[in-house]
């Protein structure tokens, strides 16, 4: 195939057919189809590598944190310290463990896309129509399409029939598009109005038609998407980003600490082989060997939360992104609107209708059959192509399938009590005109029982139809259509556009013979407006995004009007909100300044690409914002991926929507994505928390041997002792903090600042203040045992021990909320937390009471008055803890 010098859709179909070599009415001969493969390959999606088990698993072992726990392992493998090696090995495949099999059921490859490909099609072969596989099909094939068919290729028509495409998927229009075969004059064009082309991958409602295959496989619209999907980067998430920062931050304060501390214990003249131990025994506290493991179970546990909430998360760290998003951009068909097309209005000459009941059992308290309402409502079930078909699922039960539109004018009948097949029975079908381009009319004509006149139904765009009407009906007769009356309708056709709202003029005519002409002198019935409503439980979510401070943002294929308008109705703006249309921000990521501010403001986007959607994602990270992007359709899937969080519709959304998101809506509700929301911000701010717990408690260990070495006092620690502490009565603790349920308030402020870490200054002023409590309470124990109470140096060990282990479990207290109570707060309201210190008092009392164990950490049963320098030193951060909080804020209420 030449290279073009135009589009197909610009070129007349004579032209595209001869550039392809191929004759419509005998298509290609087999050895044409066997070269064109050879050349073209086959038309089916390329196979993206999907990511192994091997890789799930290796990607566990990643991320400073990680790192900095298998130096920890060497360490103490290198010195013998086989204990404390296995233990953190332990923890390295425990928290691997849990990771892994939390991620592996939702790791998926894009087969979802290539499933499109799995269908038949109907071709011309050397003359005769053959059914072939889809994927067999090469450039220059003559397909034949009839409604119910999926599109095999990307096809120009030759010559359609009323044909009519489901386009929504790729385009996000949510109206069938009627198509013709004629050439474009507009070069720059968006996919959806290009009408003389279909896509691979959409679908026929209506009519039939001709075209000759332009693009097959990778080369078509669909295939473009799924290269972008493929190839659209995935953002490191913001948890992933803050646990390596934090990382980063760690092995610098653990080099130093211990360094420090090793040289001057050398300088003081300590033994250099017992100093560079020492040294090792603090780089092992210093590591907050829980702090994997509780950041994995913890998002695990909001996963599971979130699961039971119909949010289904595909991988851990998306949890928590959630809570920081700072922008939600949304697709309009089937995400905040129904994708089901209602009848809402329908205006006749002296009256403005309301049809939002018209699925009730209500009829009009005037309804009679001169009823001007009546007779408009008889017309649409009349003059109409959809059809009732029985419900196999529901006894005496009928499902209507056909058009969309059709679909809602026949359930606008029920306001009238009219049904599709009573009416025929009395006004049987006896021609029809078929809706055409051209005219942008259908009629269908109607035997009358009473007469021998026919009842002709005409619907149609308003303007052909009040051009074609010379009279008009009203309550009493039918008067004449002059110019004032006519400008007057044109103008209620134009208001229901202004309002986002479909509009279709109804019309009728009695004649005497079929072969009359049907659109002649019509009498103008009234204009029915029909609307894709949103879904009903958008606006309360909408206002819950507000509320917390997240921007929502339309992006949609749709037409400006109905995007306003579906805004408008859902809380997302007001009506003086501009829409800047796809054309406005063609190359946003190469625009100007200026431009780029303006698209930065908008909260309304029509007639996008899906190009444009990754751009507009593109565009909003690159100014620091945590962009959610949801959708349903093919062409939302490479935003989907490319944005830091994807969210795609469980039950509208399609395969390919749902193998691009990170998470998925089972119920396709709204509030679903506030609660997933909620529950991100809930499980940030417990990670922040169980960190300054765990780093606070492990900077107290580093503290009490750093300073007692420094100032040559015997070792109040021993290695494994702070290894037991580290590895056992820390994390449950920290566990219980981990998995805690958070506070309503917690959507009642805005995100956080993105480029926040997890710990920030003043959270380090915690850590810091609060280390320095443990360890003032346990060195303070420990000296007061060894010099004023002599105990033998064994015991004054064990107090040490004790002192610390106890101390630690009364800082959890310390993790409360400060704007709560002392007695009733979130951590007192945590089960998880009083379960924790049950625990944590068995292991603790464990290590004095069983021989093996206190032998391993020599460890004796103090005396009474060490039991008393025991729980006067453990009390010292309860007591003492909350008066930092009038210099800086708790970790829960930032």
């Amino acid at each position: 195939m030449s290279h073009l010098a135009k589009p197909p859709y610009l070129q007349p179909a004579t032209q595209v057919l001869d550039t392809h070599n191929v004759q419509a009415e005998t298509g290609l001969t087999p050895i044409d189809v066997r070269a064109r493969r050879e050349k073209y390959g086959s038309n089916k999606l390329r196979e993206s590598s999907s990511r192994s088990t091997l890789a799930i698993l290796i990607d566990q072992f990643r991320g400073l944190i990680v790192y900095l726990l298998v130096g920890a392992v060497a360490l103490s493998f290198y010195f013998g310290d086989w204990t404390e090696g296995g233990a953190i090995t332990a923890v390295l495949l425990l928290n691997a463990a849990i990771g892994f099999t939390s991620e592996y059921r939702a790791v998926k490859s894009m087969e979802s896309l290539r499933k499109l490909s799995t269908i038949k099609a109907k071709v011309l072969r050397s003359g005769n129509p053959v059914i072939v596989p889809a994927q067999d099909i090469v450039p220059g094939d003559i397909v034949l399409l009839e409604a119910g068919d999926v599109v095999p290729a990307d096809i120009r028509l030759i010559e359609c029939t009323n044909l009519q495409c489901d386009e929504s998927a790729l385009t996000g229009e949510s109206v069938p598009t009627t198509k013709i075969s004629d050439a474009l004059s507009n070069q720059d064009i968006p996919l959806g109005d290009r009408i003389n082309m279909v896509f691979k991958g959409t679908s026929v409602t209506r009519g039939d038609a001709t075209g000759v295959a332009i693009a097959t496989g990778m080369a078509t619209e669909l295939g473009h998407i799924a290269d972008m999907t493929e190839t659209a980067e995935s953002d490191t998430t913001p948890l992933e980003k803050r646990l390596d920062k934090l990382g980063g931050q760690l092995i610098w304060v653990t080099l130093g600490l211990t360094l420090f501390i090793a040289v001057s214990g050398i300088y003081v003249g300590k033994d250099i082989l017992l100093m560079v131990k020492t040294g090792v025994a603090l780089a092992i506290a210093a590591v907050p060997e829980g702090l994997p493991i509780v950041a994995t179970v913890a998002l695990a546990r909001g996963m599971a939360r979130m699961a039971r909430r119909n949010a289904l998360i595909k991988n851990l760290s998306a949890v928590e992104t959630l809570g920081a998003t700072t922008v939600i951009m949304t697709d309009k068909t089937g995400t905040l609107t129904e994708n089901h097309m209602t009848a809402v209005r329908l205006r006749t000459a002296e009256d403005d209708h309301d049809l939002t009941a018209a699925t009730s059992d209500q009829a009009p308290s005037s309804a009679n059959d001169n009823n001007e309402l009546h007779i408009a409502l008889k017309i649409a079930v009349l003059c109409n192509d959809a059809t009732l078909v029985a419900d196999t699922e529901k006894e005496d039960a009928d499902r209507i399938a056909g058009d969309p539109m059709e679909v809602a004018l026949l359930e606008a009948g029920k306001f009238a009590n009219f049904s599709q097949s009573t009416l025929l029975k009395t006004l049987p079908e006896i021609q029809k005109e078929a809706f055409s381009p051209h005219t942008r009319m259908m009629a269908t004509y109607h035997q009358q029982d009473d007469s021998d006149s026919l009842f002709v139904a005409v619907k149609g765009a308003p303007e052909a139809i009040i051009q074609n009407s010379s009279h008009v009906l009203t309550k009493s007769e039918v008067r004449p259509l002059d110019n004032e009356i006519r400008q007057q309708w044109e103008a209620y056709g134009r208001d229901m556009t202004a309002d986002g709202l479909r509009v279709l003029a109804l019309a009728m005519k009695e004649t005497t013979s079929e072969d009359e002409p049907p659109y002649e002198n019509l009498v103008l019935v009234g204009l029915i407006a029909l609307l894709d409503p949103p879904r009903s439980d958008v606006k309360a979510a909408m206002d819950a995004c507000h509320q917390a401070g997240i921007r929502t943002i339309m992006v949609t294929g749709d037409h400006a009007g109905t995007a306003l308008s579906i805004a408008r109705q859902v809380g997302l703006c007001s009506s003086e909100t501009p829409v800047m249309e796809g054309r406005d921000i063609k190359n946003i990521a190469a625009a100007d300044e200026e431009a780029r501010q303006t698209a930065l403001r908008t909260s309304i986007f029509a007639r996008v690409s899906p190009e444009m959607k990754l751009d507009l994602v593109s565009l909003h990270q690159s100014e620091g914002a945590i962009v959610a992007m949801t959708g349903d359709g093919v062409n939302d899937a490479p935003a989907l991926k490319k944005a830091n969080i994807g969210v795609a519709m469980g039950q509208r959304g399609t395969e390919v929507a749902r193998e691009a998101a990170d998470m998925v809506l089972r119920d396709d509700a709204f509030p679903s994505i506030v609660a997933a929301m909620r529950m991100g911000r809930v499980i940030f701010a417990n990670i922040r928390t169980f960190v300054i717990y765990l780093m606070s408690c492990n900077l107290s260990e580093i503290l009490i041997v750093g300073l007692a070495v420094s100032s040559g006092l015997p070792l109040p620690l021993l290695p494994l002792q702070i290894l037991y502490l580290n590895l056992v009565t820390d994390v449950f603790p920290a566990f219980a903090l981990g998995i805690g349920e958070g506070s309503s308030a917690v959507m009642k402020r805005p995100p956080r600042d993105p480029r926040e870490p997890i710990l920030a200054a003043r959270h380090w002023t915690l850590i810091v203040y609060y280390g320095g409590l443990i360890t003032v309470g346990t060195l303070g124990a420990f000296v007061l045992a060894l010099y004023l109470f002599d105990l033998p140096a064994n015991e004054a060990l064990s107090v040490s021990f004790l002192t610390l282990a106890i101390g630690q479990l009364f800082h959890v207290f310390n993790m409360r909320n400060v704007r709560l109570g002392w007695l009733k707060n979130d951590v007192t309201a945590n089960p998880f937390v009083w379960a924790a210190l049950a625990i944590c008092a068995v292991l603790i009392g464990m290590t004095i009471y069983v021989p093996s164990l206190s032998n391993l950490l020599s460890i004796t049963a103090p005396s009474m008055t060490g039991w008393l320098l025991v729980i006067g030193g453990s009390l010292t951060p309860l007591v003492f803890g909350p008066l930092i909080h009038f210099f800086v804020s708790s970790p829960k209420s930032t």
